[in-house]
């Protein structure tokens, strides 16, 4: 079963006269692949959410009814946590840029950026809150006249540790798709 979140389109590799290359621009991308370190942690919740699940069906099983479902939901905000977590990111469309998190999505259209740049300053280490010196794409709006407070992408997150070449490539098509649509 193909899994198209998971995957950046594959149009993105192969070199295209245009910075976006896609057939479908009002479709939501990401214009790059989750990393392994997001992939493990997913994969790493999934084993631990079969687990759970296989629990609930034995104490189902054993005459519990009622602890069952209090495990069976917990199973299954296991993998709704880790499907989640592969959802994460930055995607772009013709009507604006969106960043998923964990529990919370916000999109900004394309009028109300004024610029996304690539910028030197302390990120955080894979989410943690211990900071190292990196790079990272910051959105500034027009209507706050400041960069966001949290950067789009940075080099030491779960998609590019490790991966500076990865983090280029994306820094550079996510500045081409707000380029492209600003002017448009």
């Amino acid at each position: 079963m193909p899994l198209p979140f998971l995957t950046a389109d594959r149009a993105f590799d192969t070199a295209a006269e245009s910075a976006l290359p896609y057939d479908d621009p009002d479709r939501w991308r990401r214009p790059y692949r989750p990393g392994p370190w997001r992939v493990g942690a997913a994969a790493l919740g999934l084993l631990l959410a079969s687990f759970v699940l296989f629990s609930a069906v034995l104490i189902a099983l054993t005459g519990s009814p009622s602890a069952a479902w209090v495990v069976l939901v917990t199973g299954l905000a296991l993998v709704a946590g880790a499907l989640r977590l592969l959802r994460m990111g930055v995607w772009v469309s013709r009507r604006g840029l969106r960043r998923t998190g964990l529990l919370l999505t916000r999109t900004v259209p394309w009028p109300q950026v004024a610029s996304v740049r690539t910028v030197q300053q302390p990120v955080r280490w894979l989410g943690l809150p211990r900071t190292v010196q990196g790079q990272a794409l910051a959105l500034v709006r027009t209507d706050r006249g400041a960069e966001d407070s949290a950067p789009l992408l940075t080099t030491h997150s779960l998609d590019f540790l490790g991966r500076p070449a990865a983090f280029d490539r994306a820094a550079d098509t996510v500045e081409a798709w707000a380029a492209e649509n600003r002017r448009g």
